[in-house]
């Protein structure tokens, strides 16, 4: 091979592997379920559901007065009441993997899971 055709293979090489590596230990990513409750925009909460023991809940409350109660247990949360008049939040149940979060557009809440594993790779088929 002529030196510039070994220079590029080198360099796509390099790249590959520097991509592999990025997507391997990328920040922020783990290994188990983390529930990201955003609210408006803004993190309320990060909650590792391989560390919850009891189940437990919690209202959140938006600009406009409406509400969300949470329901969280081990491996899994979903949205238990809400003020919205659809309650599709609600209708959605529980979420443990992150192939689609939980919306609830009235109260822009937004319950989405990250790390996990495969489960996003799996969902998405």
């Amino acid at each position: 091979m002529k030196r510039p055709v070994k220079l590029t293979l080198a360099a796509l090489i390099l790249v590959c592997a520097g991509s592999v590596a990025w997507l391997l230990l990328a920040p922020g990513r783990t290994d188990h379920p983390v529930a990201v409750i955003t609210l408006d925009g803004e993190v309320l909460d990060e909650i590792d559901l391989t560390q919850v023991q009891e189940p437990y809940s919690f209202t959140v409350t938006g600009k406009d007065g409406l509400t969300n109660t949470v329901l969280v247990e081990p491996g899994r949360i979903r949205v238990e009441k809400a003020d919205c008049p659809d309650q599709i939040c609600v209708h959605q149940g529980y979420i443990s993997d992150g192939s689609q979060p939980i919306v609830c557009l009235p109260n822009r809440l937004i319950i989405q899971i990250q790390g996990g594993g495969d489960a996003l790779d799996a969902a998405a088929g």
